[in-house]
């Protein structure tokens, strides 16, 4: 796990000592070592710069970076974990190749080497790394099929840079950092900016799944992965065998992922995923695991107390860490920043500061990340296949009428369904995939909203999903497209590394992913809870309690902390006098939402969190705001072959 940086720029510009800069901006990333290499085409007319942050996880004193391959030919940087390094290796090996080291650096060389780019469907693991080959004049990009490692790309004249993190490319001459207009409508819509866009117009994200060729002038982008439930039809109808199936591959999973030489522990938050991951390694490995988890000071909020049940059931060296406001606050803007844009979840912060404690006695930790979305956790999954049915008996009429009106106006406490009563009736799926999020619905953003009418189309990625076989899978598909890579796997990344910590999330398995989409919807939402499958192997192996426990989420306090002690922040962020929020965003509909919520009227914490983090990143980031082109641009994960200037 490291920070990686990387240009591929004509020969008449100077950026060696930007390379340098650049590479030490993600120096939290990895603590452990540093190097940086710079080299020109063998024509002449490019050169290369990559740079390296290491964090130790594998062969600690073997594999610094940039490595070289043996015959000098293929230079690499490389942030992530190829979790079948063993096993591919030893196939090389029988092929003949050489190595000098023990980690998965120069597997992942020796893998290009032997198979170019059809090598990425063989790598099981988390990755986002830079390739030079020597020979060609060639620089190749790649990300793991999820998304769990970052690459962020800018374009600027003459030049491609690459990096793990936004800061580290804002700060790199000739990259435009003017706010993109359109990610600041679709954030408060979504409150995460969809991919393959960032808040800055000069900025992209390198898709999941997805690879970057560069040679010379030209560029070729492919996505060489999509995920299962977009294209599997369900084929397995014994319930027994899928559970055994699901069983024997999680257990893989995590047998694989505890392939480490530092030390390493779990993140355990009580409930079913992470709980199940701590009981797999378990009875995986001969010492106790050592697990950390994070709660809050307020009543009520706070599931420390079921992370400890589990902890004494299993024996393990456990760690806890309760937050208060104070705590919270203290740690926000640091997380802006090294988001690079507003962070969409307050859960963010105290996994920044858990990673911080959990550093100080290991370098790596498994996590439940991901769970929901692979299985079906949420109450949306086990709603959105009666969308179909409510639109045909209810007209839109009398939905937007009478329905939608009425759900408003619900109190808070009945959030849940007030969203199911909103969301139902929203006949556009683009629409309806953000709405389900319970943040700015389709009307609140388009009355926030203040800037210019938008002039890009999201990536239809997420949206065309026509090979999935049911409206579960359908979403399914939408969350590990979209929510995830780019809200959920950005915090765990970001976060972590904040705290020099590697995450790894058996449930974003490759293979467990496409087994899971050969199951019919009975499989995973078929349990009162959802996640079906996952619940019967549970329930061999945790206490009863768990189990069957209210699902109650990693819920910051944030609404009382709003109407308490954060309330003079708030009104500094979104109604002083020099806030930008309010010159980009409807200043009459802000102060609407704070005094209701102040007032205790209604609770509108979600998209006042979203409203305060964006004015967070305002001054923070100090991006230039100027009005978008008054053309139609072709969105960035069109990387269509196009020439450089």
């Amino acid at each position: 796990m490291c920070g990686i940086f990387g240009f591929h720029a004509r020969s008449r510009l100077s950026l060696a000592a930007e390379l340098d800069k650049a590479t030490d901006l993600l120096a939290h990333r990895g603590p452990d070592g540093r190097g940086t290499f710079v080299v020109h085409s063998p024509d002449g007319d490019w050169q290369v710069g990559l740079g390296h942050r290491r964090l130790s996880i594998v062969d600690i004193e073997g594999s610094p970076q940039p490595m070289h391959s043996h015959d000098g030919r293929y230079v690499i940087v490389y942030n992530g974990e190829i979790y079948n390094y063993i096993e591919l290796r030893a196939e090389l090996v029988e092929r003949g190749h050489r190595f000098a080291t023990q980690g998965d650096t120069e597997v992942l060389i020796e893998a290009w080497r032997a198979w170019g780019e059809d090598c990425l469907p063989r790598l099981n693991g988390m990755f986002a790394f830079l390739l030079w080959d020597t020979g060609t004049g060639r620089l190749f990009a790649a990300r793991d099929p999820f998304g769990k490692k970052p690459l962020f790309v800018a374009k600027g004249e003459g030049f491609h840079a690459f990096a793990s993190e936004i800061e580290a490319l804002r700060n790199f001459p000739g990259v435009d950092d003017q706010l993109d207009q359109d990610s600041l409508r679709e954030y408060l819509s979504y409150r995460y900016v969809p991919g393959p866009a960032t808040f800055f117009r000069g900025i992209t994200k390198v898709p999941p799944g997805t690879f970057v060729a560069i040679d010379g002038a030209n560029i070729r982008t492919k996505r060489y992965f999509t995920t299962p439930f977009s294209r599997t039809k369900p084929d397995i109808d014994n319930f027994d065998e899928a559970v055994e199936l699901f069983t024997e591959k999680l257990d893989e999973a995590v047998r694989l992922r505890l392939r480490s030489d530092a030390p390493f522990g779990a993140y355990l938050s009580g409930g079913l995923d992470s709980s199940t991951i701590v009981a797999l390694m378990s009875r995986q490995m001969a010492q106790p695991v050592s697990t950390f988890s994070v709660g809050f000071d307020v009543p009520g909020s706070s599931e420390l107390p079921y992370a400890r049940q589990v902890a004494e059931a299993f024996g393990t060296d456990h760690h806890e860490l309760s937050v208060g406001m104070n705590e919270f606050t203290s740690v926000w803007e640091e997380a802006v920043l090294r988001r690079g844009a507003p962070v969409a979840e307050p859960s963010d912060l105290p996994v920044l500061l858990l990673s911080r404690m959990a550093s100080r006695s290991v370098k790596m930790v498994l996590t439940g990340e991901g769970a929901d979305e692979l299985l079906g956790g949420y109450p949306k999954h086990r709603a959105e296949p009666w969308v179909a049915m409510y639109q045909r008996l209810v007209p839109s009429g009398l939905h937007d009428g009478l329905v939608a009106p009425a759900a408003r106006a619900l109190p808070y406490a009945a959030r849940r369904v007030k969203t199911l009563a909103g969301v139902a009736g929203i006949r556009d799926l683009q629409a309806r995939m953000a709405a389900w999020f319970g943040g700015a619905d389709g009307g609140q953003a388009e009355m926030l909203y203040a800037g210019p009418p938008q002039l890009r189309d999201l990536d239809p990625l997420p949206f065309a999903s026509d090979g999935a076989s049911s409206a579960l899978k359908r979403m399914l598909h939408f969350d590990q497209t979209s929510w995830l890579p780019d809200n959920l796997l950005e915090r765990g990344d970001r976060m972590m590394m904040a705290g020099s910590i590697e995450g790894r999330m058996p449930f974003m398995d490759v293979g467990l992913a496409e087994l899971v989409a050969r199951f019919p919807d009975a499989f995973l939402t078929g349990a009162p809870k959802g996640k079906r499958v996952l619940r019967v192997l549970a329930s061999k192996l945790l206490p009863r309690e768990i189990i069957e426990r209210k699902k109650v989420g990693f819920r910051v306090p944030v609404e009382q902390w709003f109407r308490a002690g954060m309330a003079d922040q708030l009104r500094d962020l979104l109604q002083g006098t020099d806030a930008t929020v309010r010159q980009v965003c409807n200043a009459h509909e802000i102060d609407r939402l704070v005094g209701e919520h102040l007032g205790g009227t209604q609770n509108h914490e979600k998209i006042l969190w979203a409203l305060a983090n964006l004015e967070q990143f305002f001054r923070i980031f100090r991006p230039t705001i100027a009005e978008a082109a008054p053309q139609q641009r072709e969105p960035d994960y069109r990387f269509a072959d196009s020439a450089l200037r």
